[in-house]
């Protein structure tokens, strides 16, 4: 396996946090991106102990030209990485009918487009080189008219998953998703340390051995467990990227 590194876009101070800290004690530079300067230097610090290489790059997800930017950046630094975690989420309570048109567009953007744009950005090269992992942070692994937008976007976030892999799957980037089946939060069931280990889990898994999906639900709060369909409770991880709450 190649060490050009891990880039994680959403850095939080929850799942985006625990990521990073777990790549980079395998030894990986990192990547940091969030929409704020307070976000990325919280982030910075945690991965500092480690002692990788650590990069920070501000952009929305939202921002196509702007993520574009900052994702060129990252393989400027650390070349063309090994791991590329999406992590940045508008988590919120709406039901049918409740949230403007612009509202849900609002959502989608960065709960699914902004996925696809990372990787449609870097999925070309780790394909050429042969070989990478792209993992998204999912949830609600069962609808509810409580939280429309966020069940649509996860809904679309494992559409998502399905056509990269399709797409690039063939060429050796293992995509999946980690589905999160509760609320975010350290010394519980759903500690971003533990589901953290999914993260590492899947990007390490054999090619014969892919699966597309992490179920991190009450019943497998312990790390590693790993499967191809979720069963469970609402994901309700957080709030939008970083500095709008988001606790990923």
């Amino acid at each position: 396996m190649s060490v050009s590194g891990a880039v994680i876009i959403g850095a939080g101070p929850g799942i985006g946090q625990a990521v990073a800290r777990r790549f980079a004690r395998e030894g990986l530079p990192i990547a940091l991106i969030a929409r704020s300067d307070r976000t990325l230097r919280a982030a910075a610090e945690a991965v500092a102990p480690s002692g990788v290489p650590v990069v920070t790059l501000k952009a929305d997800s939202t921002d196509q030209a702007g993520l574009n930017v900052a994702l060129d950046g990252v393989v400027r630094e650390h070349g063309v990485p090994d791991v590329v975690v999406y992590n940045a989420a508008i988590i919120q309570a709406d039901a049918p009918g409740e949230l403007s048109v612009r509202g849900h567009m609002e959502a989608w953007a960065v709960n699914v487009v902004g996925a696809l744009n990372a990787a449609a950005h870097l999925a070309p090269a780790m394909a050429a080189r042969g070989n990478g992992t792209i993992l998204i942070t999912g949830g609600m692994p069962e609808p509810k008219p409580r939280y429309v937008s966020l069940s649509l976007g996860k809904a679309g976030v494992r559409t998502l998953v399905r056509l990269l892999d399709q797409e690039y799957g063939p060429a050796g980037v293992h995509v999946a998703s980690v589905t999160v089946a509760g609320p975010v939060a350290p010394g519980t069931d759903f500690d971003p340390d533990d589901i953290a280990e999914h993260y590492w889990h899947l990007h390490t898994q054999p090619r014969h051995q892919w699966t597309g999906e992490a179920l991190h639900a009450r019943e497998s709060s312990s790390a590693g467990s790993s499967s191809a369909t979720g069963r469970a409770a609402e994901g309700e991880q957080g709030q939008r990227d970083e500095d709008r709450d988001q606790r990923q």
